[in-house]
């Protein structure tokens, strides 16, 4: 990959070497700034003063809207002239409420795409309000407590919890309380299986808004995993239901609520026939719910419908999917706005996330076939491939109407490249390597792209930015693919000093397979010198940490650390996302062993760099980075002299069941593998310094893993530093970010430097 610079590193450059040739060589004095870790991280007091500028956007029906903290504008493209029309001011809402209630227009939406009415929400109610006859239409009070709300547009009623329990509320203010057992042990209405699978809700209105899916969780059999609270006089403890891999797991059901007869049903779904059920999705007509079901072992699952009226289950799945080492549905389904018997499905059935058109009418002859993928899938309907090649589906935005086109982002064009892009919706079938079947492109070729679709599909905004654009918004028409630009960001960091950051690649461990990475060369920086090195690592599957946005998806405290003369390293190893199935699936069942090798292999090229000191080298990650630096200190006590690991898992036997089960199966399944990635064998390796921190009250990777370390260390008479963080969880916000940074430089500024 070309070295990318921006402006601003190109002009220091440029003064460095202007300085160094002259003659005689004076002492020149710059006028840049220096950044603080409370300019850099998101917790610190002027962080948003550097952000590029945002632009807030929405869509009323097909016109785009800019929101400000002041007021509401609507954007007419006019020839490729942007010009905005205002709709209403804060002010002007607030002398309609006749108080003031609404602070910013930021977070308004517009629910109806033929209406002038923008819906406000606070804390205390729901409110709609026609901004042009500048009256309130409706509005629906919050009951005090109520957590997790889904409001229904078509019908105006509340879904919510009020601890364990799920109430409903109509838009003529009728309240009905469906649970009344709800407790620690049977909790309704929440989130299941610790938020896998996609899952991040526990109450699914259907479309119409009569009826109400909602999630029972049975957690009696899971043990309770004593969390400290030192806040009272005498601390106390609470529980935590944190399922082991292994161990006992919850039990989930699914229930649904008719409004107009105020009865429920549950989904008839006998247990041990499925141990997940996930990505709820209503068929447009409310009369049906379509559920992916998976087993405990999480390698088979299947694609339901139920009856909505009565919870009856069909008799023969519509999908089936199966893979020796796991399968893992993500997403629900979506069903086209023309055609209600037919559906978009994501599948990684042939390796990379793609789309599939499912047609629930047409059924087929259901036989198992091998798919591209590694696994086996099994139809029962016609199932079309609308997204052939080799990449990854990153997000279905939806669909442009008129056209039939499936509208989505994906890096089609370069892997650490997420881009813009239209399919044709046919039935027939098309095959993975098909190039005229390639996708058309619609958005800049480069960068990292986020975008929300008009209610027809017909226009689109893209928000996005690359190594070289800090931050640009577009007005796009799906159709033709023109653009308007709606803004374009200066570069905040103009007037500081901005480190070089480079992107590029080398080769796995496997010698074959491509790896990315980052590179962040110190501040300053003189190819004469040699630096201390900082690699920062996550390495497990669902995250990434190099893409091409601006910076190359750099992290605030790297900049930081180049700023005091450190080179930092990313690489994103097997195992990591957006690479397809096979490249996350290398790592299955024994977690750390492939990705230690490639980050080896990043230091081996490290090693290469003429400016880089192989005795200082450092290493840091989080969570799974946690684990994986850990690992490292102990796996190669000689490469690394200094190590700072947060949140790390230890031993995977104490985490959780759904993630660790998938990666690793159960500990009576995989005992050879789970002793080879346990770290408390390893502590006796330890050389060189090791720093741990921990949220004291971390609900994921509990302090059972820290301490049984720390144990492990004082049992074979090795020396690491622990530092806590008592009231925190897995990750530390606010002003406690900015310590925890500073915290960790200075680990590596006293060992490593």
């Amino acid at each position: 990959m070309k070295r990318i610079q921006c402006l601003a590193v190109a002009l220091l450059a440029a003064l460095t070497t202007m300085a160094q040739t002259a003659t005689p060589v004076v002492p020149q004095a710059t006028t840049k700034k220096s950044f603080t870790l409370d300019d850099l991280m998101p917790g610190g007091s002027t962080f948003w003063n550097l952000q590029p500028k945002y632009m807030f956007t929405t869509w009323w029906g097909e016109k785009a809207i800019e929101l400000t903290v002041d007021e509401a504008k609507a954007i007419r493209s006019l020839k490729l002239k942007v010009e905005s029309l205002k709709l209403f001011t804060v002010d002007e809402l607030n002398g309609i409420l006749g108080e003031k209630m609404v602070h910013s227009c930021t977070n308004l939406t517009f629910p109806y795409a033929e209406q002038p009415v923008v819906k406000v929400q606070t804390p205390k109610e729901i409110i709609l309000i026609d901004f042009e006859k500048k009256e309130v239409v409706w509005r629906g009070p919050i009951q005090e407590g109520a957590t997790g709300l889904v409001w229904n547009k078509e019908s105006r009623a509340m879904a919510y919890c009020i601890g364990s329990n799920v109430f409903v509320q109509t838009a003529d203010g009728q309240r009905t309380q469906l649970t009344t057992d709800g407790a620690d042990d049977i909790v309704y209405g929440h989130s299941v299986s610790r938020e896998e699978f996609g899952i991040s809700s526990g109450l699914f209105w259907s479309p119409d808004g009569q009826r109400l899916a909602f999630y029972k969780k049975n957690q009696s059999r899971i043990p309770s995993y004593p969390q400290v609270d030192i806040t009272q006089r005498i601390a106390t403890t609470y529980v935590d239901k944190y399922p082991m891999a292994g161990e006992e797991s919850e039990d989930v059901s699914v229930a649904v609520f008719d409004v107009p007869t105020g009865k429920t049903v549950w989904l008839q779904n006998p247990k041990p026939q499925t141990d997940y059920m996930t990505n709820l999705s209503w068929a447009p007509d409310g009369q049906k719910l379509y559920v992916f079901e998976l087993n405990r072992d999480q390698d088979f699952m299947q694609l339901f419908g139920y009856d909505a009226a009565t919870g009856a289950k069909e008799a023969e799945p519509l999908i089936e999917e199966k893979h020796p080492k796991y399968v893992e549905p993500l997403h629900t389904l979506t069903f086209l706005p023309w055609d209600a018997t037919k559906a978009v499905m994501q599948s990684s059935r042939d390796n990379w996330n793609h789309l599939y058109l499912i047609n629930l009418c047409k059924k087929t002859y259901p036989e198992w076939r091998e798919a591209a993928g590694g696994g086996t899938t099994c139809d029962h309907i016609a199932v079309t491939l609308l997204t052939p090649g080799d990449f990854t589906v990153r997000d279905f935005l939806g669909f442009n109407q008129k056209e039939k086109t499936a509208l989505f982002i994906g890096n089609v064009t370069h892997p650490l490249h997420h881009t813009i892009h239209k399919v044709e919706i046919k039935d027939k079938g098309l095959k993975i390597k098909d190039s005229q079947a390639l996708p058309t492109l619609l958005s800049a070729g480069e960068g990292v792209h986020s975008a929300t679709l008009s209610v027809s599909g017909a226009q689109l905004i893209d928000t996005y930015s690359s190594p070289t654009v800090t931050r640009r918004v577009e007005l796009t028409d799906t159709k033709s693919g023109k653009s308007v630009n709606l803004l374009t960001a200066e570069d905040p960091w103009k007037d500081y000093n901005v480190p070089e950051i480079t992107g590029g690649s080398i080769k796995a461990a496997d010698g074959v397979t491509d790896l990315y990475y980052r590179l962040i060369k110190p501040v300053d920086f003189d190819p004469t010198k040699k630096y201390p090195t900082v690699v920062y690592v996550y390495g497990g599957p669902h995250a990434h940490n190099v893409q091409a946005s601006r910076g190359y998806y750099f992290r605030g405290w790297e900049i930081y650390m180049a700023q005091k003369g450190y080179v930092i390293f990313v690489l994103d190893n097997r195992g990591s996302q957006y690479r397809g199935l096979r490249f996350e699936q290398a790592t299955f069942r024994h977690l750390g062993e492939e990705e230690m090798k490639d980050q080896l292999c990043g230091v081996e090229f490290l090693k290469s760099l003429p400016y880089v000191d192989a005795d200082r080298m450092g290493i840091h990650g989080w969570s799974f980075g946690g684990f994986m630096t850990t690992n490292l200190m102990c796996t190669y006590p000689d490469v690394f002299k200094v190590g700072v690991a947060g949140g790390p898992v230890v031993d995977w036997k104490y985490y959780e069941v759904m993630y660790g089960e998938r990666y690793m199966d159960t500990p009576e399944q995989n005992p050879e593998g789970y002793a080879a990635c346990s770290l408390l064998p390893k502590a006796k390796n330890l050389k060189g310094r090791l720093q741990i921190i921990l949220g004291y009250n971390d609900p994921t990777c509990v302090p059972q893993h820290t301490l049984s370390f720390i144990r492990a260390s004082i049992d074979a008479g090795t020396q690491p530093d622990l530092f806590l963080y008592p009231g925190d969880g897995h990750n530390m916000f606010g002003t406690d970010q900015v310590h925890l940074h500073e915290r960790i430089t200075r680990y590596f500024e006293d060992y490593l430097k």
